[in-house]
């Protein structure tokens, strides 16, 4: 008998360690850092945060819709929904306290969220004749590449930040990159992105990383050596310099930028999720919507 308890208790234990496998270790800190929100409020007004039920967090999103945008409250649920299953805990996130609340919500408040802007060809090229007058000839030639493989892939910022050395292999056409994990894969099954030569040397990312990777030096590991957050201050930075608003830019205008500008360039709709990675076509539709706001206008066709 003491053997059986032994037994299922080992099961218990590998079963949890699966359960917080099962997610990528930023993607686990954002869970439990919106979950800390979350039970601040319940030890605030008395409530129990775990095991929580719909009524409390009901409440809660009440409150957060106050001051947070409505996708803060999805993404909040979301979480407290997580970091119960991993504690053995089951929230009912379609309970209808919590579902007809949340509609609610939307009703009144709405769900539109303004983007940040992409970063587009014009802008793109402002960028890096700015990047291309910094002194400090090593910071020049990392950034160079960093933004111009950035936008050139379609990368998110984590994606960006992890290649490796030996993710990279230069071939005749131009570069191959292997993301070995990203947002969407999970299941760290991987994909690779192929980045050609572009016709003019001083905005091509091909030449651009194989600047930095010889200037650097690098024998192994990461070519950037960044966290996600320095490519966002990078961005910042030279979009300001740039002479441009950087209030209106993110970490995320260059993979929104690649899509944006493909699109509005006549790319398919597959051929941009094939290098964004995107799994679903709704957001890719939203890039090709926005790159065809004035091209496919209406008013395009009346003459005053």
């Amino acid at each position: 008998m003491s053997n059986l308890v032994t037994d299922v208790k080992s099961l218990e234990l590998e079963t949890l360690k699966n359960l917080k496998n099962s997610k990528a270790l930023n993607t686990l800190r954002a869970y439990k850092a919106d979950y800390k929100d979350f039970a601040v409020f319940c030890i605030k007004h008395g409530f129990k945060s775990m095991p929580s039920d719909p009524k409390v967090i009901s409440l809660y999103l009440t409150h957060l819709s106050q001051n947070s945008k409505f996708s803060t409250l999805k993404r909040r649920l979301a979480s407290i929904s997580v970091i119960h299953k991993l504690s053995g805990h089951y929230i009912d996130t379609k309970h209808p306290m919590i579902a007809e609340n949340l509609m609610g919500i939307k009703r009144i408040k709405g769900s539109f969220q303004k983007a940040k802007k992409p970063i587009l060809i014009n802008e793109l090229k402002l960028i890096v004749n700015v990047i291309d007058k910094d002194k400090n000839e090593k910071k020049r030639v990392k950034n160079k590449a960093l933004i111009l493989v950035g936008f050139a892939g379609g990368f998110r910022r984590s994606e960006l930040v992890a290649i490796s050395l030996e993710d990279i292999d230069f071939v005749t056409e131009g570069v191959k990159i292997f993301i070995k994990r990203s947002k969407t894969d999970q299941s760290g099954e991987g994909m690779t992105k192929g980045i050609p030569y572009f016709s003019n040397p001083e905005y091509c990312p091909v030449t651009s990383l194989k600047n930095w990777i010889q200037k650097s030096d690098i024998k192994t590991g990461k070519i950037f050596d960044i966290s996600d957050k320095s490519v966002a201050l990078t961005i910042k930075k030279y979009t300001a310099l740039a002479g441009l608003d950087s209030n209106k830019y993110s970490g995320h205008s260059l993979r929104s930028g690649f899509a944006t500008s493909a699109a509005e360039l006549g790319a398919e709709e597959r051929s941009i999720m094939a290098m964004t990675g995107h799994k679903t076509s709704q957001m890719v539709r939203r890039y090709i919507q926005e790159a065809n706001l004035f091209k496919n206008n209406a008013l395009n066709k009346i003459k005053l």
